[in-house]
């Protein structure tokens, strides 16, 4: 007879609790007076923009194509009138975590898009996906679309004026609004180019690597387009870049008609300096001209048809020489272009002592070739699909 043993009864099963629905989590709006403002730069050209951040007064991160900073609406506008190196102003204005497609979905269409911009804006969106589970840029994009459209009645075009640029980075969504609208080199005042013009952003921070500053005359005896020469004289006049222009944070919520009017006054031109560009192509000489005079410095530059052997200095204290030549990337016989540069340096030597030279060209041969004390180049910056760098000299 076995002896009895207590055993435990089964316990009796319990119903299955109903999951808990947890309330989606709110996106995060940037608080407006304290935004992480990108500034977009030419690569390479990172360092001389944040010189220029830093002369507005803010403390700048540099990153790999941009340079980042924390301001407010007003700083916005500042950086797109008043910044020379920038290719373009993005805003950061929120962000928040989506690891799966109906996230994204929820949490856009959840996203204050009423806080900065109007019902009914024309808008395009661009977006973008590294290291993140959502990884089908169409996909985002077009998530990102029907909540615009649904939250704020938002017309979608290629053509739009408004560009709304989307990254998730590590599942991290990150929304900017693209303040400048078109790029920031256009100016304009440049309706007339040459071959492989220098845009004035690039042209305005190779000037700063040189040492300008606006007190010194400058000339470019291989002007094209005239964009060296004009875009000194704008510095040592005062001007703003893009005094004469439009921006797409004017159709913002956010925008101040009155508070902008005030930034933008009109400056009197003032600077007792001339600037001067020659060019042995005389149309690029009417081009030069053409643009010089709608950009209000007609009086300030001087523009002649001049081969580089007829070339002379200025009149005054010495300066700046700086030249965009030919770089003979996509020509097979380079053996004009060496002729060419140390024709150039021979006529440098000879006639311009006390000025300093500045060079920009993608063939570091070429440049010696001039036979002029250079220093060592700066950084690679990507130019027209090349990539080219500035060699400089002392005075000479």
């Amino acid at each position: 007879m076995r002896p009895k043993t207590n055993r435990a009864k089964p316990a009796k099963p319990t119903a299955t609790a109903a999951p808990v629905e947890r309330p989606e989590p709110a996106p995060l709006a940037a608080d407006q007076s304290r935004m992480e403002i990108f500034l977009v730069a030419t690569p390479g050209l990172e360092d001389p923009l944040a010189d220029e951040v830093r002369a507005l007064g803010h403390a700048p991160q540099i990153q790999p194509g941009g340079v980042t900073y924390i301001g407010g609406w007003a700083d916005v506008w500042r950086a797109n009138l008043s910044i020379r190196g920038a290719t373009r102003v993005l805003v950061r204005i929120g962000s928040f975590r989506a690891m799966h497609p109906a996230q994204l979905d929820k949490r856009a269409h959840r996203f204050p898009w009423a806080d900065f911009l109007h019902p009914g804006s024309t808008l395009r969106v661009e977006a973008t996906s590294r290291k993140s589970r959502i990884y089908h840029a169409g996909a985002i994009t077009q998530r990102i679309e029907a909540a615009l459209k649904d939250s704020i009645g938002a017309t979608i075009a290629d053509d739009a004026p408004i560009t709304i640029k989307v990254r998730i980075e590590d599942d991290l969504c990150t929304i900017s609004l693209d303040s400048s609208g078109d790029s920031l080199h256009r100016r304009g005042h440049k309706q007339a180019v040459g071959k492989a013009p220098m845009r004035e952003t690039m042209a305005a921070m190779f000037l700063a690597q040189c040492g300008f500053t606006g007190h010194e005359p400058v000339l470019d005896p291989m002007c094209g387009s005239g964009t060296f020469v004009i875009e000194a004289a704008e510095i040592a006049a005062g001007l703003h870049p893009g005094r004469l222009r439009s921006f797409a944070f004017e159709q913002f919520t956010s925008f101040d008609a009155d508070a902008w009017a005030d930034l933008r006054k009109p400056v009197t031109p003032q600077t007792a300096l001339r600037f001067y560009g020659s060019d042995r192509d005389p149309g690029a000489i009417r081009m030069s001209r053409e643009n010089a005079d709608r950009a209000g410095l007609a009086d300030f530059t001087d523009f002649q048809n001049l081969s580089i052997s007829d070339i002379q200095p200025p009149e005054g204290p010495p300066g700046l020489v700086i030249i965009n030549p030919p770089y003979g990337a996509r020509i097979g016989n380079k053996g004009p272009l060496f002729g060419l540069h140390a024709a150039m340096g021979e006529v440098l030597r000879s006639r311009f002592t006390g000025w300093r030279v500045g060079i920009v060209t993608s063939d570091a041969q070429l440049a010696r070739a001039t036979g002029l004390p250079l220093r060592e180049p700066g950084p690679y910056v990507a130019h027209g699909g090349l990539k080219v760098r500035l060699f400089q000299t002392g005075p000479l």
